[in-house]
Formats: structure tokens, C-alpha cells, sequence
């Protein structure tokens, strides 16, 4: 996506992604202002060793070094598709060929041995890679080999941090740091973590990157007032200690704001994409310009320098998809930096060079400085007083879901293929591969994509790759499901239920709902064993009908009984006039609120006196403050059943609830049905459900970092800068990937999502979740189309998850409960009478890939094949430090040897997040915080039959496994 200042040929609008126009040379230029043995490492334990930093060039200690990076920046689609960008089709909409940048930069460098550039989207580059004669592979190897190919970050994408799932994360950037691994070894793998382009950062983010190993951290976008006052403080690097819970510096990442987003400065960028002069030295032609271009610069290098702390600063030199004619650009920057560097012998004391962002690091840390610590997040970004990027946190609501159910199905077809082994793999039923759904969720974490600001034939395709990677996982779900059941059946994938394989580490207690053709449901208790399957039989009894309960719709101003739903532990009241919830009540606790939730809708902003920016698939500005309420009222039916109790809300032909009740269930379930949006008034319109109480919140509110920590939030406040508030709507809207509560000193209200939604508390006691967008106007970001999803994507469902508890308490429900709704038991049919899988196979109607239940605190995060010999195993403990007065947020220690049923633990080799590298070897630069230093604790041997997981702490093995024999 776009940066500020966008090339010619590209869609341009004002002032953030898309720009404000083509740049032009025509004034004068002017500089801008100024084995079974563990050795355990807590996370990256930092050191002095500098691995990877010896083919740093040279620089002068005593002058103002600028590491000029040469890069490109690759969206994995945005206006068009991956294969569009790679193979460089319809040009008309966007001049792109990720093919021809790689051809160029690699035959470019070859030119200059001091040339150096870096290299960051896997997904494209990995497919390039395979195009490659193995002359070529060589050459690329060798450049790696030297430092003048360097990969950044290292993912398959550059991933969006705001409606991105924390497993997701780690899942796509394991994928590309493999890739790394398997390609090129040590020489490739990334010191540092590049996130130029996301829309605002957040903490969970950084605290992935720092246990992943990474050495420091490095961005463009952050909000336009916040980046003014760290340039006077000279604060645009710091220490960002990005977790509450684990103690530093694991979770601690050096993070640094580029100056000029990702872009080259002003009047100095040498593409075909862009049209700025080159350096004519010819002092006979009419058009030198030498002299000016060194002054310039000098001028420029001189102001940037005045806002960092150290006598380095760093320019990015190129943009989105530049560099497909390498040699406009390198021959160019080979000029700049031999005549800068000329100006020495007058006196200048400014050295010009070419870097790259590890080099440049490597010097920061060399000064041995003392730097500032940060402690909360980037979120929400704005680029100007009334541009807030808080839309994109909605967007596409059912992309969101489809990527968020996509996750749920690669765990399973992951786990499945470990538990079976290779009869997963290779069956009865075919070839079965879960690296097709594996590349397809990498895809979808770039920021362009789950974040739902791609144009519409984009985002099409982006669920056309999820759709093709379920394929080859449901075929390996039945190979397996029949190697493990003992039968071969007919299994049928129904991709819009859920099901009974389960994925989660602990028994699912649920109840299974089967819609019929005649539009009735099939609801029946079902018990789910941990990590595995249990085998229900659904048959009509002969000479019966099947009981169906039809409710009779009941207009409002004709209802006047009690309108109430209940079950063990919850009851929830609704007015029998206006239909609405009005009241919960937690029976356990004996806790009774009341709650009025509705349906509103904010008028999208088409622009005004105050400013003319939109709203669209980015930003989010509703034209006043107070939304429209959807309907006072609402037809409602009431069902009850001995499983389930329901009211049926009907607000509009385009707006309707089903607020549900099961047995058992400590939680108020709102399935909302919303769509097709109207907007024949000519309104565009922002869907929210809204949550009123009246507890007293003193504008707190909370909400998740990409479904893990919770970060607390005020309205109108920024904890690290005083906040100018200029949209008091969308300036206080923030992600929501998981949940969003609201407490006084006694009570907690929390509601849980089903996929990524904006979220805010704009007066005490309430709270708020988008839920859908249609918007008919372009926000000027450079997508150039509207937010219209008149497909597919125009008819939305989803579900809310309401808990009321006591707040000392209300970490122990919502977050075991938010680990149920990510990964959800699944179901899959069969008419049954299948065949015996094999004559020494005993069937099963239930299976458990573990031996006993892991704790309630313990996560079982990634169990999934890494070879054929080896599975990739994380654990994680899901509690913070002090949210549960009970005993979840203590140490909990597992016993590895016997835990799994299917297979057998020979050997295991601890390593950081995304295993490209063994603990025991792991390093990161060390870095000296203002609160302190922060040594790492002592290495500790332990044995596998005590593997200690402190709260919120992720571990990672690699586990030679033997499986269990045949039958």
C-alpha cells in the first residue's frame, strides 16, 4: 500500500496511503524543516555477540552517517492480485511486476560490490526463487552470504496488527523464516522486524517480534501528533517493553519510527515510477544539477539528523513496487554518495552509505545509550486532524470471519496430520496437504488483506486461496479421521457448521446444531474429548415425527407477559414492549445489571466545513456524533426448549438477533444477522451494536492486543503524549480482535467476538462493536473504490458472546471462553455404514490425543508436522500476571514424556517462537532502558517431565516423535 508521496501511475489522493500527487522537480529545492536435554533461556537472551553484523560496512565515528536503504515494498495483493503483482499483469491499474524487481536488483547488484539492498515479502520472493536456475540460486547466496542481499522481518507477508490473530502471526512468519532457514541458513535469517506500512502497531506485535528474536524493530506510520513531539524529544527510537507479564527483557524490542514513512526524501527518487531529476554532472549541459542535488542533501541529512540521538540516521530509498529498472535507481544513488562524501575534503562532516536496517542498528547499539521505554501501543493512527484510521479495524466483515473460521481448520487439518502421522498424508482417500491452507492464512495476514482495504476483485481472491487450501484438508482430515476411528466413511465437509473434531485442549462441552432443508434444526448435547473426536449416530425412530417447535411472532405493543430467558447459571430480560435486552443477571453470583443493547448506525461522513476527508475502507468518520438508532423496537418470537432458550429479534428487513441460551452455558449468546446495508438515501453507513449500562467506568475501557494481553484505554487519552481530540468518535475507536469489556470495582461486563471489529466506550457504561459498512465514497488512500461489497460480503452474520462476572474473577470466563470461540469443535458428517479402515483395526467411537487433560491455564497453541520425523509443538500459558484471583495466573509445569496418546516423544530441542533457532544459541543485542538494566536470568537445565510455563509465556520444540503402531 501506499505511502505518502505516491509514484506516477498510481491512483493518488490526500495525505496518507495515496498521495497527494505525483512528485515533480519544477521548484527549487528546498530542505524540509528540520535431544531429552533442555537448556532454558528466557527468551532471546541478549548479548554482546554480533552475529550477522560483520559485513556491515565501514563508517566514521565522527561524522553523521546516513544509511541510505535501498528496498521495495510489495503488497501481497492490494489493487490487484498476488499473481497480477508477481507477473506483472494489467499495468493500466497499477505498474507492478514483482518478477522483473528480482530479475533487476539481482543483476544490479552484481554491478558494485558496496551495492547493498533488502528484500522482505516471502510469498513472493519464495516464488521467484523456484523460478531459478541453479546458477542463479547460487549467485543470490552468495550476495546473501556477503550482507548485500539482506532479508527484513522475513515473514510470508507483512502482516496487518490489527485484525490479525496472535496465532495467525506467528503461523505466517514461521512459514517464511522456514523458508529463510531451509534456503539460505544462517546468512538469511532477519535481525531486524520491518513493519513500514501497517496502520498502527500493536503491543502483542512487538512482544511476537522480541520472541521470535529479533534485535530491534522498525516502522513508518504512527499518528501525525505523536510523531511531531518525539521528533522535539528526540524520542522516535525507544525501548518498546511490550508486556506486563513477562519479565524483561523478553518481551522488550528497540523500535525506531523511519522519518519519511518508507518513501526516499523528497525531490531524490530515481524510478520509473517516479519523476524526479537524475543527477546530470555534466557542467556544460543545461541541465546540471550536481551541486544543487549534494547541497540539498546535505541540508536534508542535517535537519533529519537534528531528531535522532545518535550521529546515524537512516533514509529509505524506494517505495511500493520500485525497482524494476534497479539501475535508475543504484546508478543514481552511486552518484549521491561519491559526490556527498567529495564535500569531506571541504569540511563536511556528513558520510553517506550504503546500509541496511540491521547495519544501522548495529551502530545504534554500539553507542551504548540509555533509551526511553514505551509502554502501551500505536494505536489509533491518524494522519491528519480528522483522518483517523480506525474503519479498517470493520472492514469486510465476512472476509474477517472466513480468515478467523480458515484458522480454526488449519489448526484441525495441523493437528490431525500430527495425531495420524503419515496415513494423514498419503490414503483411502487421496493426498492430503495442509500447506495449502498453511500459505493461504499467510496470505491473508497481510495488511491488505484480513484488514479489508483491498479493492473488491482483490478481496475475492483472497477467499478464493482459503477456499482451494480447505480442499487438500479435508481430504487429509479424512485419511486421518479414518485412520484414527478404525472406519472409512463418506465424510462430508459442511464449511458453514460447526463440528466434532476438536481442536481445543481441553473436553468442548457443546451442544451440535444441523439446519434441514426445511429451515428446522437438529440440536443435540454433545461431549467432545480433548485434542480429539467423539462419533455421534443421529437416527429417526420408525413410526415418529420429529417434534418441532414453531414460535409465533408477537408484535410488540401486543405482548405484555414476561419476556425471559434462563438457564442454569443466566437469566436475561427483555422489555415486552420495545423487544430489547434490558437486563442480565449472573445467578452464580448473584450479580444483576441492567443492559440495553440495540442497533445503531453511524451517517459516513461525505465531508464537511472542517475537513473533506470521507469515510471509506480505511477511515472511519461518521458525520456527528450520536448514531441513528436501527429501530426502538423490535418484533420478537420466544423459543424454548429443553437444550436451548431463545428470543428472536427482528429490528429491520436488513437487521435481526437471535439472542440464545443453552443449557449449561455460563455466557448470553447474540447471533446478529445485518445486511444488505440500504443505502438508496444516498447515506453510507457504519453498523454498531451497543451496550448500555449503568456501571460506573470513568471512561476505561479495555480491550485485546491481537486476541492475547488486555491494554487498558481512556477516552480522549494517549498514555505517552497529550491528545488533541478532533473526532471524538473515530479518535476513540481501537481493535478488537477477541474482546471488549467495560468494569466498575465490582462487575465486569465483557463481550467476545467472533473475528476483528472496532470497538469503543464513548460514555461511561457503554460500549460499543462495529459490525458492518457500506460506504459509497473513496477515503483517498489509493484503493480508488468504494466499500460497496454488493457480493457475497453484503449479508453478514456473527455472534456476540456477553459475560457478566465478578471482575476479580472475569479473566477465568472470558479467556477460557474466548479460547473456545477461536478454535470451536467442528463438525463433519458422514450417512454412516462405512467400511473397516483395516482387518487389525479396532473402531472407536472416541478418541483423545492426550493421555490426561492439559491445565486450564495451558494452551496447547501449535501441535502441527514439521518433517517426517518431527512435529512443531508450542505451549502457552493464557493467564496475565494478577488477573485471576484464583491460582490460573501461577507457574504451571507439564510433564512432556507420556502426554500424548498417538505418538511418542524421542527427543526435543527448545527454540525461539518461530523455530529457526535453538534456544541454547539464541542471542539479541542488548539494549540499556531508562528503568534500569535488565539482566537475563540464569540459563536452567530442565528435564522434559518439567517443562514450567510462567504466565503469558509461549514455548516452542521441536519433538521427534515415534508413532504409535498400526491398529
Amino acid at each position: 500500500m501506499g505511502a505518502d508521496s505516491r509514484p506516477l501511475g498510481v491512483r493518488a489522493g490526500g495525505g496518507g496511503r495515496g498521495a497527494a500527487g505525483p512528485r515533480t522537480s519544477s521548484r527549487a529545492l528546498q530542505p524540509p524543516l528540520p535431544p531429552l536435554s533442555f537448556l532454558f533461556l528466557l527468551l532471546a537472551a541478549p548479548g554482546a555477540r554480533a552475529a550477522g553484523y560483520e559485513t556491515c560496512p565501514a563508517v566514521h565515528p565522527d561524522m553523521l552517517n546516513v544509511h541510505l536503504v535501498a528496498h521495495t515494498h510489495d503488497d501481497v495483493g492490494w489493487l490487484k492480485t498476488v499473481d497480477q503483482y508477481f507477473y506483472g499483469l494489467y499495468n493500466d491499474v497499477q505498474h507492478a511486476g514483482v518478477q522483473y524487481i528480482l530479475d533487476s536488483v539481482i543483476s544490479s547488484l552484481l554491478v558494485e560490490p558496496t551495492r547493498r539492498f533488502i528484500y522482505v515479502e516471502i510469498a513472493f520472493f519464495s516464488r521467484w526463487w523456484h523460478q531459478q536456475t541453479n546458477a542463479t540460486q547460487e549467485v543470490v547466496r552468495d550476495l546473501v552470504r556477503q550482507g548485500r542481499l539482506e532479508f527484513a522481518n522475513g515473514g510470508w507477508v507483512m502482516n496487518d496488527e490489527a485484525a490479525t490473530h496472535y496465532g495467525a502471526i506467528i503461523d505466517q512468519m514461521t512459514l517464511g523464516l522456514r523458508f529463510l532457514e531451509n534456503t539460505f541458513g544462517k546468512d538469511g535469517r532477519p535481525r531486524v522486524a520491518w513493519h513500514i506500512d501497517p496502520f498502527g502497531h500493536s503491543r502483542e506485535q512487538a512482544s511476537l517480534f522480541a520472541q521470535m528474536g529479533f534485535d530491534g524493530f522498525f516502522f513508518g506510520r504512527l499518528d501525525y501528533q505523536d510523531k511531531q513531539l518525539r521528533k522535539e524529544k528526540l524520542e522516535m527510537e525507544q525501548v518498546w517493553r511490550a508486556s506486563a507479564s513477562l519479565k524483561p527483557p523478553v518481551a522488550d524490542l528497540f523500535t525506531s519510527v523511519l522519518p519519511n514513512m518508507y518513501n526516499p526524501p523528497e525531490n531524490l527518487c530515481w524510478d520509473t515510477l517516479c519523476a524526479d531529476k537524475p543527477f546530470v554532472e555534466d557542467r556544460r549541459s543545461p541541465e546540471y544539477n550536481a551541486e544543487e542535488l549534494v547541497s540539498y542533501f546535505l541540508q536534508l541529512a542535517t535537519a533529519q539528523g537534528q531528531h535522532y540521538r545518535t550521529n546515524h540516521t537512516i533514509m529509505t530509498m524506494g517505495s511500493d513496487f520500485q525497482y524494476e529498472n534497479a539501475n535508475m535507481w543504484f546508478r543514481n544513488l552511486d552518484r549521491l554518495i561519491q559526490l556527498v562524501n567529495a564535500q569531506q575534503a571541504n569540511g563536511s562532516r556528513v558520510n553517506v552509505l550504503y546500509s541496511t536496517p540491521a547495519c544501522y542498528l548495529w551502530e545504534l547499539n554500539k553507542a551504548n545509550l540509555t533509551w526511553s521505554v514505551k509502554q502501551d501501543d500505536f494505536f489509533p493512527y491518524a494522519d491528519g486532524p480528522h483522518q483517523f484510521w480506525t474503519g479498517y479495524f470493520s472492514s469486510r466483515p465476512a472476509l474477517k470471519r472466513y480468515e478467523r473460521l480458515s484458522y480454526n481448520f488449519l489448526q484441525v487439518c495441523n493437528q490431525l496430520e500430527a495425531l495420524a502421522g503419515p496415513a494423514a498424508n498419503v490414503g483411502p482417500y487421496g493426498s492430503g496437504d495442509s500447506a495449502p491452507l498453511n500459505e493461504a492464512m499467510a496470505v491473508l495476514q497481510h495488511h491488505d488483506a484480513v484488514s479489508g482495504t483491498s479493492r473488491q476483485h482483490v478481496a475475492d481472491d483472497y477467499a478464493r486461496q482459503l477456499a482451494a487450501g480447505w480442499g487438500p484438508c479435508e481430504v487429509l482430515l479424512s485419511n486421518a479421521l479414518a485412520r484414527l476411528s478404525g472406519f472409512k466413511e463418506n465424510f462430508t465437509y459442511c464449511r458453514n457448521l460447526n463440528i466434532s473434531v476438536c481442536p481445543l485442549s481441553q473436553t468442548a462441552k457443546n451442544v451440535v446444531t444441523l439446519p434441514s432443508s426445511d429451515g428446522q434444526e437438529l440440536l443435540f448435547p454433545a461431549s467432545v474429548p480433548a485434542l480429539g473426536f467423539s462419533t455421534y449416530s443421529v437416527s429417526q425412530v420408525p413410526g415418529r415425527r420429529p417434534y418441532a417447535h414453531r414460535p409465533q411472532p408477537r408484535s410488540p405493543w401486543t405482548w405484555s407477559g414476561d419476556l425471559t430467558i434462563q438457564n442454569e447459571h443466566i437469566r436475561a430480560r427483555f422489555d415486552p414492549v420495545t423487544g430489547l435486552l434490558v437486563e442480565v443477571e449472573n445467578l452464580d453470583q448473584n450479580l444483576l445489571l441492567p443492559v440495553r443493547q440495540a442497533f445503531y448506525w453511524y451517517n459516513a461522513s461525505v465531508g464537511n466545513n472542517l475537513s473533506t476527508q470521507v469515510s471509506g475502507a480505511y477511515i472511519f468518520r461518521p458525520s456527528r456524533q450520536e448514531p441513528w438508532m436501527v429501530s426502538h423496537w423490535a418484533q420478537t418470537r420466544l423459543v424454548k426448549t429443553r437444550l436451548v432458550q431463545e428470543v428472536h429479534q427482528n429490528f429491520s428487513a436488513w437487521c435481526s438477533q437471535v439472542v440464545r441460551l443453552y443449557r449449561g452455558q455460563w455466557h448470553l449468546e447474540l447471533e446478529w444477522t445485518v445486511g444488505p446495508i440500504p443505502v438508496g438515501d444516498g447515506w453510507g453507513k457504519e453498523i454498531i451494536s451497543r451496550f448500555d449500562t449503568a456501571l460506573e467506568t470513568k471512561g476505561l475501557f479495555y480491550t485485546d492486543s491481537n486476541g492475547r494481553e488486555i491494554l487498558e484505554r481512556r477516552r480522549d487519552y494517549r498514555p505517552t503524549w497529550k491528545l488533541n481530540q478532533t473526532e471524538a468518535v473515530a479518535g476513540n475507536y481501537y481493535p478488537v480482535n477477541s474482546r471488549i469489556y467495560i468494569r466498575d470495582g465490582t462487575m465486569q461486563l465483557t463481550v467476545l467476538t467472533d473475528r476483528s471489529q472496532g470497538g469503543s466506550s464513548l460514555k461511561d457504561g457503554s460500549m460499543e462493536l462495529m459490525v458492518h459498512r457500506k460506504l459509497l465514497k473513496d477515503d483517498s488512500r489509493g484503493v480508488g473504490e468504494a466499500l460497496l461489497e454488493d457480493g457475497p460480503g453484503r449479508w453478514v452474520r456473527g455472534r456476540h458472546l456477553v459475560l457478566l462476572d465478578k471482575a476479580r474473577t472475569a479473566a477465568s470466563g472470558h479467556r477460557l471462553q474466548a479460547e473456545k470461540e477461536v478454535l470451536a469443535p467442528q463438525v463433519v458428517l458422514a450417512p454412516g455404514g462405512g467400511a473397516p479402515y483395516g482387518l487389525k483395526v479396532a473402531p472407536r467411537k472416541q478418541f483423545s490425543g492426550l493421555r490426561r487433560e492439559l491445565p486450564p491455564a495451558i494452551h496447547l497453541l501449535t501441535l502441527a508436522r514439521w518433517d517426517q520425523t518431527t512435529l512443531l509443538l508450542r505451549l502457552e500459558h493464557q493467564f496475565a500476571v494478577g488477573e485471576d484471583s484464583g491460582n490460573l495466573t501461577s507457574p504451571v509445569t507439564l510433564d512432556l514424556r507420556d502426554l500424548f496418546s498417538a505418538f511418542t516423544v524421542t527427543g526435543l530441542q527448545e527454540t525461539t517462537l518461530t523455530a529457526n533457532q535453538l534456544r541454547a544459541s539464541a542471542s539479541r543485542l542488548k539494549w540499556t532502558p531508562e528503568t534500569g538494566p535488565t539482566p537475563p536470568p540464569a540459563p536452567a537445565g530442565l528435564d522434559p517431565a518439567a517443562i514450567t510455563l510462567q504466565p503469558m509465556e509461549i514455548r516452542t520444540f521441536l519433538a521427534s516423535v515415534q508413532w504409535e503402531a498400526h491398529g
